[in-house]
């Protein structure tokens, strides 16, 4: 008989859901307690970068990096390579992580478990389905269930899943406040 893999807990809805909403919108790092998880680092992802993300470029070599497509000039995009992995992904940890790209720093798989999005990246994927919230409270709840109709409700701008599970995030919390509109709209 199989044993079922272990859940891991993704924290307290309501307190990683005002995190999250904090993070998009001030850019702040995403505290994610990845433990020795590495699947966003070994997915086949590309990587934004900004033209203002001076530190990470001047750590990145250029040789890596390529004009990002639908973005204004100086946006790039760092692919990965033959194995799926981000060739700053050196013995089994990110090799410039101090310094890594905002897309790195405020990456965070929860987003999918929340929204019940679920990514293209079978790894990733493995992980959010291992992910658990607890709700403290019916607000915690009800949140979450805004979260999982704007989900549910999709959007049909979204490149991506991930996109698509972060704008979940956003127009819920939105939603929730009275707003009609999320700010990116």
């Amino acid at each position: 008989m199989a044993v079922p893999d272990a859940a891991f807990h993704a924290g307290a809805f309501g307190t990683w859901l005002a995190d999250t909403q904090r993070a998009i919108r001030d850019g702040l790092d995403a505290l994610v307690p990845c433990g020795d998880c590495t699947a966003c680092c070994t997915s086949s992802q590309f990587v934004h970068i900004a033209p203002d993300e001076t530190d990470a470029l001047a750590r990145i070599p250029a040789q890596l990096l390529f004009p990002a497509p639908g973005f204004p000039p100086g946006h790039v995009l760092m692919g990965y390579d033959e194995r799926g992995h981000c060739p700053m992904f050196a013995d089994g940890r990110c090799s410039v992580y101090e310094h890594r790209p905002r897309t790195c720093r405020t990456y965070d798989c929860r987003v999918f478990a929340a929204t019940d999005v679920v990514p293209e990246q079978p790894s990733i994927a493995a992980r959010v389905k291992r992910w658990r919230f607890s709700f403290a409270s019916e607000a915690d709840t009800a949140a979450h269930a805004r979260v999982l109709q704007a989900a549910a409700d999709g959007d049909t701008g979204a490149r991506n899943a991930t996109e698509r599970a972060v704008r979940a995030v956003v127009s819920a919390v939105d939603h929730g406040r009275g707003r009609e509109k999320p700010p990116y709209a």
